[in-house]
């Protein structure tokens, strides 16, 4: 479905076809502008990632790293629930021995930066920097946060983001699902969210909404939903577990840094939910704006610049 379609909108979903896209959906204060959905054009990603199908007939997928925005939610909720102080150490959930540093050296790890990619640990959760002092993006690390929740809430992760998330907000075709265990492997996380487009663009109209839901009720807290966009000083690019476009400069995940915004065809107050094969979740707040993006890897190197460039006319 695309409404008001012109050349722009157009011009946008073919790029996306072309680019291995199996789901766009561009929303703009709560209307469906754009809405296409494809099969999966690449047989190894649909392999490894596809799950089956939503209720709507699109495609549902382990959306990799999109995960991680999902969880800053979660642990944001868990603050406000007295379940959770960010700056306790994460051992103070894990138990001791959770990385395979020395004692002294895990205590000094905080939940907190666990979520902002600075806990100092390798992907093998050895020593490297103080925690808080760069910024390196680590899934391993980051998947503690899933048992840090689990341990704080004294339920299952699956238990707890339905009753706490996912079902106030509707996600009905949002699950956790323990990955293949090669995926698991190469990963370093042994868990993957499985969503869909529709989905996605309900979490994005929280984050659009500052975290209230559509009924009204206050999801998260208006602290600790800020808490969740505020830049970091190692990466002004990042927050907690959310890629933020405002910076002057920023470090992507291979760890290579670059001055100017992380998006330069956007505008500055775009926020996003990133996952690997070029997953997006974008939310606009300047343009009341949500904009979905899944499938496999994009063929163009430039995609998220070429994307973005069209997504911004077509939303004009």
């Amino acid at each position: 479905m695309t409404s008001g379609v012109g050349e722009s909108a157009t011009d946008l979903t073919t790029y996306a076809k072309a680019q291995k896209t199996t789901g766009l959906l561009v929303v703009r204060s709560g209307r469906t502008l754009i809405e296409r959905n494809w099969p999966a054009a690449d047989e190894a990603f649909a392999t490894t990632f596809v799950r089956g199908r939503a209720a709507d007939g699109a495609l549902a997928e382990d959306v990799a790293s999109q995960q991680k925005s999902l969880i800053a939610i979660l642990v944001g909720q868990a603050v406000d629930r007295g379940l959770i102080d960010v700056m306790r150490p994460a051992g103070d959930f894990l138990g001791a021995g959770w990385t395979r540093t020395g004692p002294r050296e895990e205590r000094a790890i905080a939940v907190r930066h666990l979520l902002e990619m600075t806990s100092g640990l390798t992907e093998q959760l050895t020593y490297e920097a103080p925690p808080g002092a760069r910024f390196f993006y680590n899934t391993p690390a980051y998947a503690r946060l899933q048992r840090v929740l689990e341990v704080a809430a004294g339920q299952p992760l699956d238990a707890l983001t339905r009753e706490w998330l996912t079902g106030p907000l509707g996600m009905a075709d949002t699950v956790w699902r323990a990955r293949p265990a090669e995926l698991a492997q190469l990963s370093g996380n042994a868990w993957g969210l499985v969503t869909a487009p529709r989905d996605l663009a309900k979490l994005g109209r929280l984050v659009l909404e500052g975290g209230v839901a559509p009924d009204g009720t206050r999801l998260i807290s208006a602290r600790e939903f800020a808490a969740i966009l505020a830049p970091t000083a190692a990466n002004p690019a990042y927050g907690r577990l959310w890629w933020l476009n405002g910076g002057a400069w920023s470090v992507d995940p291979q760890g290579a840094r670059r001055d100017g915004p992380w998006v330069p065809t956007a505008p500055a107050d775009l926020v996003l939910a990133l996952g690997a094969q070029g997953r997006i979740l974008g939310v606009l707040p300047s343009r009341a704006l949500v904009v979905v993006r899944l499938g496999a890897q994009p063929p163009a190197a430039d995609f998220a610049a070429q994307f973005w460039r069209r997504v911004m006319a077509a939303a004009e």
